[in-house]
Formats: C-alpha cells, sequence, structure tokens
C-alpha cells in the first residue's frame, strides 16, 4: 500500500503565512486596547511610590523611619513597611524631583516586564518555531493588560526588581550551575521578605549550595544594612516586621491571601490564626511538593510558577500587584495546551483543549481584575454571600485551582509528566 504523498511545501509557507497574519492582527489589536485599561481603570497616581519618598524625607530629617504614617481613605493609615536595606535603595531618590522619579521607576518596571517576558517565552517559540519578534508582539501586551502589572506601575512598586531577581537565579543561574545560584534570590528576600519562599523551594529541590548561598546573601545583605541603621533595623525586625496591620486591612479586597480571605470572613473580629496557619501549612506542603516534582520532570518553570502563587497565598498580605506569578503558570498552560510541531493532531485533543480553555478562564478574571474598577471596603465589609465570596477572593481562588492543576510538562511533549523512573532521570526542558 502506497503512503500518502508529503504536502507540498508552497502549503506549510500559506499556513505559516496565515499564522503570521493572524498574529499580527492580534499584536496591532492589543497594542491599541491594552492603553485603554490604563485609560479607563483607577491610574492611583503613584500612591505607594509618594509614600516611599515622603517616609525617605522624612527619615533624612532625623525622624525615625517606622514613625512615618500616611492617612489613607480606605485603610486609615500606612506605614512605610520594607525592611532597612530596602529603605537604603530607596533614599537616594529623595533627592530627585518627585517627576525624575516617577520616570525612572516607571521605565525600569516597563524594561523589567520586557526581559521577563522574553525569559519565559522564547523557550517556547524555539521549541515551537514561533518567530521571536511574533511570540514577543503578542505576549507583552499580554502581560501590560493584567491587573498585577496595571497596579504595579500606577502605585509605582518595587515589585518587577524582585521577579527579576528571583526568575534570572532560577531560569538563568540555578539550570546553569552557576557559582552565583542563590545570590538573586537572597537579594529579593533582604529587600521584601515574600521572596523567601524560594529559598524553600530551593531547598525541596534539593539545591543545597544555592539554597545555602540565598540564605547567605540574604542574612549579609540584612547584616550591612543594620550596620548602616542600626536602630532602625533593630525595631523592624523585633517589632514592626510582627505587626501586620501597618502594611494595611488585612479584610481589603486587595489582599488576596488565604488570611485576607479568612479575615473577610470574620470582619469586624481578627480571623482566626489558628485556622489560617493550617490552611498555609496544607496549601505550602502540597504545592512544594508539586513543585519538587515538576523540577524532577524537567519543568523549572511549572516549579516557580506553583513556588510563587504558595507564596502569594501563605503570605498575610499578598496585595494584587504582588501576584506576578500568574504569568509563569500561563505561559505552562498555553505551552502545554498547544500541539507540538510534527504530532498526531487527534491524540490528547481533548487535553489540550482543557488546558487551553483554563488558561483563557484563569486570563480574563485577572485582566479585569478584583479592585481596578471597583471602589470596595470604604469601610470593613463581611462576605456574606456566595457571589461576593467569589468576587472578593478570585486571585485566592485561582491560585488555590493552578496549585492543584497547573500541568508538569515532559521535556518532548507538552504532557503532565509523572516522576520519572528511579536511575533514568529526564533531561530539562530547554530555557
Amino acid at each position: 500500500m502506497r503512503a500518502d504523498p508529503v504536502a507540498p511545501s508552497t502549503v506549510t509557507a500559506d499556513v505559516s503565512r496565515q499564522r503570521t497574519r493572524r498574529g499580527l492582527i492580534a499584536a496591532a489589536v492589543l497594542v491599541v486596547l491594552v492603553p485603554l485599561l490604563y485609560v479607563l481603570g483607577n491610574p492611583h497616581n503613584f500612591y505607594d511610590l509618594h509614600i516611599y519618598m515622603r517616609a525617605m524625607h522624612w527619615w533624612a530629617d532625623g525622624h525615625p523611619l517606622y514613625d512615618y504614617v500616611q492617612p489613607d481613605r480606605l485603610q486609615g493609615a500606612l506605614y512605610f513597611t520594607y525592611p532597612p536595606l530596602t529603605a537604603l535603595l530607596l533614599r537616594p531618590f529623595a533627592a530627585l524631583p518627585l517627576g525624575a522619579t516617577v520616570t525612572i521607576f516607571t521605565a525600569f518596571t516597563m524594561a523589567a516586564l520586557l526581559v521577563t517576558t522574553w525569559w519565559l517565552v522564547k523557550p517556547v517559540a524555539d521549541r515551537r518555531g514561533i518567530p521571536h519578534w511574533l511570540a514577543l508582539g503578542v505576549s507583552v501586551p499580554l502581560v501590560f493588560a493584567l491587573e498585577s502589572t496595571r497596579e504595579t506601575i500606577t502605585f509605582g512598586q518595587i515589585n518587577m526588581l524582585l521577579v527579576v531577581l528571583v526568575l534570572a537565579d532560577l531560569l538563568i543561574a540555578v539550570p546553569k550551575g552557576s557559582r552565583w545560584s542563590g545570590v538573586g534570590i537572597g537579594l529579593a528576600t533582604a529587600l521584601k521578605l515574600y521572596p523567601g519562599i524560594f529559598i524553600v523551594y530551593l531547598l525541596v529541590t534539593r539545591r543545597w549550595r544555592a539554597a545555602i548561598t540565598a540564605g547567605a546573601t540574604a542574612a549579609v545583605a540584612t547584616l550591612l544594612a543594620a550596620a548602616v541603621a542600626p536602630g532602625d533595623s533593630w525595631r523592624f525586625w523585633t517589632h514592626e516586621l510582627w505587626i501586620t496591620d501597618r502594611v494595611g486591612r488585612p479584610d481589603y479586597t486587595g489582599n488576596q491571601s488565604l488570611f485576607g480571605m479568612l479575615s473577610r470572613f470574620s470582619v469586624p473580629y481578627p480571623a482566626d490564626k489558628a485556622l489560617w496557619l493550617a490552611l498555609v501549612v496544607v496549601v505550602a506542603a502540597y504545592g512544594l511538593w508539586r513543585a519538587a516534582r515538576a523540577v524532577r520532570a524537567g519543568d523549572e518553570l511549572a516549579g516557580l510558577a506553583l513556588t510563587g502563587l504558595v507564596g502569594a497565598l501563605a503570605s498575610p498580605i499578598t496585595w494584587t500587584h504582588h501576584v506576578y506569578w500568574f504569568v509563569p503558570a500561563l505561559v505552562v498552560l498555553v505551552d502545554a495546551g498547544l500541539r507540538r510541531p510534527g504530532a498526531p493532531t487527534v491524540p490528547g485533543r481533548r487535553r489540550r483543549r482543557f488546558r487551553l480553555a483554563l488558561a483563557a478562564v484563569v486570563y480574563a478574571p485577572i485582566v479585569y481584575g478584583v479592585v481596578s474598577f471597583h471602589d470596595w471596603d470604604k469601610i470593613p465589609q463581611r462576605t456574606d454571600n456566595p457571589f461576593e465570596f467569589v468576587a472578593r477572593n478570585l486571585y485566592v481562588l485561582l491560585a488555590v485551582l493552578l496549585v492543584v492543576v497547573l500541568p508538569i510538562r515532559r521535556p518532548d511533549r507538552s504532557a503532565p509528566d509523572p516522576d520519572p523512573p528511579a536511575g533514568h532521570p529526564t533531561p530539562p526542558l530547554p530555557h
């Protein structure tokens, strides 16, 4: 029996041109529509950056750093809550005009988003034969559309500095076995505590040297800051760190953590901390177990995405601009949902469609968001019906869902991978 003839190359070229044309149209539409989200949403006028700079002026005038307080119409009062190392890095900006500081912060955040998006999508584009310019042309506007990105830019937040440090470590330094592995995570942890979850990730994935380096880097950076500002450092680590109310109301809808969800149930009374800790233990144990399993299967991106989502759920306060970790999770979902080049069309089609549908289900709500287009919680308000429960805990529910169902990709195909048999390690996915 004769084999079917191979399709002529012109067909393949036509298909490629059609895909490119569709990609160009999609990129053009996104470039036009995404700025509207910033115009129509609440721009925040760099509110957090104003607080940082006022706190730096207060500190430069000789006042104790952690005495600074900013009145807030929604949350009563906000304080400077970062570790002293971050304050030392921010203090030189107090000498600049505020407009210059806003420009620098915005430019850095945008550059960081471009670089990190490139790190995430380049391996997928290379593996699937997608032109780099097309992959970036579609993915960058999609990332800029997210509420977490809009909040980071319009509040004047420093989140993307931490993301760059963590991703540089986990996608570049650690896979290459660099002597610098762990330094980025350690610095990020010294600047803001929640990246410390990635030190735990290094431990559960048995990258002992990188974990030790990360812990040592965080400790040394913290001690150097203490040498420059001993009084403020002592006060932060012994007192201010443990007062979560300084960051803002835990029941406020912008706090998308397990503790925030419980606080919205119990307001005006404090959330049950024993119940919160029990939930954190369960989510962290399961999520980090899956993250370690992903690394054993060769999927570093799924591992770090799961860890970031666990950190967001476990932290007492997780503002929407902290939850960047939906982005790598969405890249994993989309990659796992696309048919690999040269593979048969039918096998696994239902599973691939489910993953692409799940990516859409996750993406759409986190573009609309939970706070950008709402004016939630002018006064503390208990969650008392199913609609409000879903609407006010949207990120929490989506993060828990992804911790449970995020696929772990195999190096040779986009399918879940069981733990590789002993003695037969799976080679890592290319990064």
